[in-house]
């Protein structure tokens, strides 16, 4: 392995999640969201069946047996095997994984608190002007033009 594969190992989070009944739910690639976006379009057939194609069609490729090998081949197969209800509660339940895993730019007003204190108390160097001893090839100048 090398230094960087074993950094990037330690930072990641689960990569797939092991729903109760033994089936798994994985993260995706963003190709893979593309490719499933661009799968559902061509499975509704209107406005109304979009979500639910989609939903369909990201499953198709997030929904792994308990081997971690795919259970369906693509949305229509999802669409062919499980009702409605159960495609909305999978995509819902990895939804929340993805943004588990995932968070992006809408993580919270309170996590991006948290960030900006992290960033604002954080060490800086002496020429951030933030220095906190007189630098030593600078000493203070004394007399009436100090």
């Amino acid at each position: 392995m090398t230094g960087a594969h074993d950094a990037a190992a330690l930072t990641a989070g689960p990569q797939a999640l092991r729903l109760e009944d033994g089936r798994q739910l994985r993260l995706l690639s963003a190709r893979e969201v593309l490719e499933a976006r661009r799968e559902s379009e061509t499975l509704a057939k209107g406005a109304e069946e979009r979500p639910l194609c989609a939903n369909a069609c990201l499953l198709a490729r997030a929904l792994l047996d308990g081997r971690g090998q795919p259970l369906f081949s693509a949305g229509q197969a999802v669409l062919d095997a499980l009702t409605p209800r159960e495609i909305g509660a999978l995509a819902r339940i990895w939804a929340r994984f993805d943004r588990a895993e995932n968070p992006g730019f809408h993580c919270g007003e309170e996590r991006i608190d948290g960030l900006k204190k992290v960033w604002s108390t954080r060490r800086r160097t002496g020429c951030a002007g933030a220095c906190s001893v007189p630098s030593a090839c600078c000493p203070q100048r004394s007399g009436p033009g100090r």
